[in-house]
Parts: structure tokens; C-alpha cells; sequence
């Protein structure tokens, strides 16, 4: 009796210490009012992971924006020269092989960091249309990229990606990523 005893108040126990655990278990970090980070969804590469966020309401709901690091990438002088760099470091390709460009770049600025950034049209693996926007940002020799996509028009992607990379958390992530540290 009394080991069914014992063993009745280790299970309240453990099951009790369990619910606190899961309670205070740190929740995702909110970058900004709707961005919530997720783990990098892509296979390694060349280049080291990045960071992925998923945008919850407002205008860019369901929208992921991936981001990281390229240094040593770019043209040292010019930087991110023209929109044919922009579809070749941009990662677009890591959502999916099949995207078209939907109109001419333009550039960009975010804190320290300029570039370009490009509207696409993506034809992903379930058949459902998304619209992405790459964004090549340089410092110096190196590059910033960013590639986003959503089921929402990519104008408004682009301006909600802009947004959160220009938050102060994401630039000083970005100029250490960029310092390699």
C-alpha cells in the first residue's frame, strides 16, 4: 500500500513538475508585432544558416521572410550591381527552382546596409501561386540576403520584410553576422 502510495505522488510529482516546466519554457521571441522566429527550414549549403521568421496577422499574414550572412560574396567597389545578382544570391532558389522575375529591381537601403530588391512569382510544389521578393544587401565585400514569399501581393511582402529587417534587433544581428561574430 505503501509503495502504491509512493508511486501515486512521484507520478503527481513528475506530471506537476512537467506542466511548470512546459509553462515556463520559453515561447518564441516576437521580433516585431507580428514576426515570430522559427528554425532554418533549408538543408546546409555553402553558406551558414540564417534566420527564418513567420509573420502572424496584419498585412503580411503567412508571409516567411529568410535571412542571413554571405561575406566575402560581392563585388567590393560596386556591391549588389543589378537584378541579375539579385536572382543569383538572393536564396529564392532555396524556396523553390521555379520563379520568374515579375518587373525590374529597385534599390533598397536598411540602417547601413544597400542594395536591391526584386518582385517574383514562385511555382511551388502544391500548386498554390506565392509571390516572393529577394533583397541583396551589401557592406563592404559582403552580402545580406533576404528572400520572402507569401500568398499576398509581393509589394506588401517587400514592405513588411523591409520593415523588420530595419528593427533594431535585426540590424544588430545583421552588422554582427556581417563582422562574422
Amino acid at each position: 500500500m505503501r509503495r502504491a502510495a509512493a508511486t501515486a505522488v512521484a507520478v503527481i510529482a513528475l506530471g506537476a513538475s512537467g506542466v511548470g516546466a512546459y509553462q515556463l519554457a520559453p515561447q518564441p521571441a516576437a521580433i516585431s508585432a507580428h514576426w515570430r522566429e522559427l528554425a532554418w527550414p533549408f538543408p546546409r549549403d555553402g553558406w551558414p544558416a540564417g534566420r527564418a521568421f513567420r509573420c502572424e496577422g496584419g498585412a503580411c499574414d503567412g508571409a516567411e521572410l529568410y535571412v542571413r550572412a554571405k561575406r566575402g560574396f560581392c563585388n567590393c567597389d560596386s556591391g549588389v550591381a543589378d537584378d541579375d545578382e539579385v536572382d543569383r544570391v538572393a536564396d529564392i532558389d532555396l524556396i523553390t527552382p521555379r520563379f520568374a522575375a515579375t518587373a525590374p529591381g529597385e534599390a533598397v537601403r536598411v540602417g547601413e546596409v544597400h542594395g536591391r530588391a526584386r518582385r517574383y512569382d514562385l511555382a511551388t510544389y502544391d500548386g498554390a501561386g506565392h509571390a516572393a521578393v529577394g533583397i541583396a544587401l551589401s557592406r563592404r565585400c559582403d552580402l545580406l540576403v533576404a528572400a520572402a514569399q507569401g500568398r499576398d501581393d509581393a509589394s506588401a511582402i517587400e514592405q513588411a520584410a523591409l520593415a523588420l529587417l530595419a528593427t533594431p534587433e535585426i540590424k544588430s544581428w545583421t552588422m554582427a553576422a556581417l563582422d562574422g561574430k
